[in-house]
């Protein structure tokens, strides 16, 4: 049986659930592999998966006898003995944070089960990585380190903030990558200082900051970098934020590793925002895995102990509303003893001339 679904069928057992329905595609593609729409259903008689004339050349090609998993066409429901897989008023785990009440009421009518919320379940238990999504994130970043150092030499005069988020897709997908892990933010000048900056018109010019946050997907996994550029010059202001910038990152990863607690280590970053008089526009990090936000996040509600193997970002940033914002993040691998930066672009001082 797959190993991760023999895992989650131990799991469900150890909470008394006769089995689960899961939906959330990216669940299912963390269990099975699958990146074909569908449903999944564990229980303890039979696995199966629901989905429709589209994927089920490609579904029965990726499982094996070994993964035990019932392919079935959404048109032949009626092949399938529910009587088989759920009992009347069996208690069958679902994504509480996922399934719409929609699919919540038909669930009850075509299953008749007892629905039970799984908290997260299968979320808490992609936090650790194995050793093959590391080696899979590893290499999704080692193409954005690449993208980003392509990129900065390669500004053209006249270029706009489209035209360069252009430029990085290009290039991380011609060296491997499946494409971006989220919209590329290319924001500069003003537009720097909105942590979610869309790409725009404008035209890069001299005496900008230019800020960056890219990342790829590689084979099903996220990569996350952020990374501020100047245009010929560095104005004594952004000198000054962007180290205040660095130290708090480096001192938020050096507080990083197997069983530290991420509420007390944001806590002390937060201080030190307080007593510069800088808000705090977003959390401090977050994991990353098959998707670019995962758990755990890094900020002070989260009473959260870090564990080994686990991925994450960390990502201070100080934004002067109107004016210019300055973020730098990594992405990071926790390890017993530290936390390893898994990218590894420069974040000296880089001021670039137009081409």
């Amino acid at each position: 049986m797959n190993v991760k679904v023999k895992w989650l069928k131990n799991q469900l057992a150890n909470l008394k659930l006769d089995g689960m329905i899961i939906t959330n595609p990216v669940n299912i593609r963390y269990l099975t592999g699958l990146s074909e729409e569908g449903t999944l259903i564990i229980a303890k008689r039979e696995n199966i998966f629901i989905t429709d004339g589209r994927y089920i050349e490609s579904v029965n090609k990726k499982l094996t006898i070994d993964d035990e998993i019932v392919v079935y066409n959404v048109r032949e429901l009626d092949k399938i003995d529910y009587e088989n897989i759920f009992t009347i008023d069996d208690n069958v785990g679902f994504e509480e944070n996922y399934v719409t009440y929609e699919n919540y009421k038909k669930y009850l009518h075509t299953y008749r089960v007892n629905l039970i919320e799984t908290e997260g379940l299968i979320e808490n238990q992609r936090i650790i990585k194995e050793p093959e999504e590391l080696e899979l994130i590893k290499k999704a970043c080692g193409i954005t380190d690449r993208a980003f150092e392509y990129i900065i030499r390669n500004i053209k005069e006249g270029m706009t903030e489209k035209e360069i988020a252009f430029e990085i897709e290009r290039f991380m997908i011609k060296n491997g990558a499946d494409g971006l892990a989220f919209d590329s933010i290319v924001a500069s000048g003003e537009n720097s200082s909105k942590p979610h900056a869309v790409p725009t018109d404008r035209i890069i010019r001299s005496g900008d900051i230019i800020q960056f946050d890219i990342g790829c997907k590689y084979k099903g996994f996220c990569s996350d970098l952020s990374r501020v550029v100047f245009v010929d010059e560095i104005e004594p202001e952004y000198k000054e934020i962007y180290s205040f910038v660095l130290n708090e990152q480096k001192k938020m990863a050096d507080s990083l590793k197997d069983g530290a607690n991420i509420r007390l280590a944001v806590k002390d970053r937060e201080e030190d925002y307080k007593n510069r008089n800088f808000d705090i526009a977003h959390s401090f990090g977050h994991g990353v895995g098959i998707e670019i936000h995962e758990l755990p996040r890094l900020y002070a509600k989260t009473d959260n102990i870090l564990k080994e193997n686990s991925v994450i970002t960390v990502e201070p940033g100080v934004y002067i509303p109107g004016r210019f914002g300055i973020r730098i993040e990594d992405t990071y691998k926790v390890n017993k003893t530290n936390c390893e930066a898994l990218t590894q672009c420069s974040k000296n001082y880089t001021v670039i001339n137009l081409v």
